[in-house]
């Protein structure tokens, strides 16, 4: 079990200009995403740019318990020897994954298709998170659980398949998670893995099999879905990775500069990948000035420099098929949605309730507790913007990292200090955060 974390207060203070240049970590999910491959890889993989918060490093010791040579060789510089495709190795200490549902459910499906044994745990938060719909695919692939937490919840021991099974698999929801972990265990498996999605979700990991030398193919199911089929049993070969700029942590020095007045920034290398640019792409509508300059690519992945400018924002209504784009961003959009002038509508938000904490409940309790109206109908959340923000508040953040840093951003420009309860967790993602935005004219204290 991870251990505890002493809360670390803070108050976020109307600022000047937020100015300058700021460097946000390396994208999460391509960081887990290079690691776990690379483990699985033959031959010697070299990651550049890797985000160095605790949810990835989680990653990275798992990856060593389970057989692969993982070494940092310099800044945010990694390089990994994989032991192949179902190569794994019998773990002697626990998985722990501390805060990361991510690197969790992945490894998940990595250790599904190897014949072991491995426990899985992680903090307080994540074992309060459901893991059942990603086991149930696993186990029709021939994983078991022997044993866990009641609904599939953590600490809980997962055998890995002798003989793994190819499935075709339509997920319940949009989840990248649950269709990576069925691919990853896909890896092992002789035959043709199928994952058909309703509604496309972020597809890095089929972009860095490809990467890595596996065959996948990605053609269009309905109106908005994707059909995505992996032939097994390749021998994946070790790669060179750039690690993109998370547009994730982007979201937040992005949203706090549109609403500081006389705010000019610039985020270089920023991933542009078009199933995690929701968030852009409604900030846009809202009103924001958001321009993209030096694009260029890497591993299939585009990014580009951002220039974000202070903006007067209006009222939009998000449509419920963007959710899996953005999912992580409503949060800080809410944030921003408060400032605008009119009512702002985000549907379809369903899988905030089983992120790190209730997201969608936090971020409403969030605004209330600073003077914005807001409420909830069903998975629907609406903002009525007037401008400005009261503030005032003290915001519980539930050990959620995106939570304190939305509440950190609200407070820039709000009438009243905003007090946040726990910023510890903010170290999970961005660990940087705090001195960053400092640097370009935060006050935080």
């Amino acid at each position: 079990m991870s251990a505890s974390v002493a809360p670390t207060p803070l108050e976020s203070r109307a600022s000047g200009p937020l100015t300058g240049t700021i460097r946000v970590p390396g994208d999460k999910s391509i960081s887990h995403r290079a690691l776990i491959l690379g483990a699985l890889a033959v031959g010697e993989t070299t990651i550049s740019g890797l985000l160095e918060g605790e949810d990835v490093l989680n990653t990275a010791k798992s990856m060593r318990a389970l057989g692969a040579t993982v070494q940092r060789t310099g800044d945010f510089a990694w390089s990994v020897r994989g032991v192949g495709v179902g190569g794994f190795a019998q773990p002697s200490e626990t998985l722990d994954f501390g805060n990361s549902g991510t690197g969790c459910r992945l490894v998940m499906g990595a250790v599904a298709g190897c014949p072991i044994t491995a426990v899985f745990d992680g903090d307080a938060s994540l074992r309060s998170r459901p893991m059942r719909r990603v086991l149930d695919p696993l186990a029709l692939m021939g994983a078991k659980v022997i044993a866990g937490g009641e609904g599939g919840k953590l600490p809980l021991t997962l055998q890995g398949a002798r003989d793994p099974v190819p499935i075709e698999y339509r997920t319940p929801v949009a989840s990248a998670q649950i269709k990576s972990a069925v691919l990853l265990a896909g890896l092992a498996a002789p035959g043709i893995t199928t994952v058909i999605e309703r509604e496309a979700s972020r597809d890095h990991t089929e972009l860095m099999l490809k990467h890595f030398g596996a065959e996948i193919v990605t053609t269009a199911e309905g109106a908005h879905g994707r059909r995505i089929a992996l032939t097994g049993q390749p021998e994946l070969c070790g790669a060179r990775v750039i690690v993109p700029a998370d547009p994730s942590s982007a979201a937040f020095p992005v949203v706090a500069a549109l609403i500081v007045e006389g705010s000019d920034i610039e985020l270089p290398d920023v991933m542009t990948n078009p199933l995690r640019t929701g968030l852009f792409t409604t900030l846009r509508e809202m009103g924001a000035s958001i321009e993209e300059r030096d694009v260029r690519g890497d591993a299939g992945e585009p990014m580009a420099r951002l220039r974000v400018r202070a903006s007067r924002l209006r009222g939009v209504e998000v449509p419920p098929e963007r959710a899996p784009s953005m999912i992580d961003e409503y949060l800080v959009l809410a944030v921003a949605a408060a400032y605008a002038e009119g009512t702002t509508v985000m549907r379809g938000l369903h899988e905030l309730r089983v992120k790190e904490s209730d997201r969608l409940e936090a971020t409403a309790a969030m605004l209330r507790v600073n003077g914005v109206k807001v409420k909830i109908s069903g998975d629907d959340l609406i903002v009525e913007g007037r401008g400005h923000v009261p503030g005032g508040g003290l915001v519980a953040t539930h050990m959620d990292h995106r939570i304190a840093m939305s509440a950190l951003v609200m407070g820039l420009a709000a009438d009243q200090p905003v007090k946040v309860d726990d910023t510890a967790f903010i170290a999970t993602s961005f660990p940087d955060f705090i001195p960053l935005m400092r640097k370009a004219g935060a006050d935080f204290a």
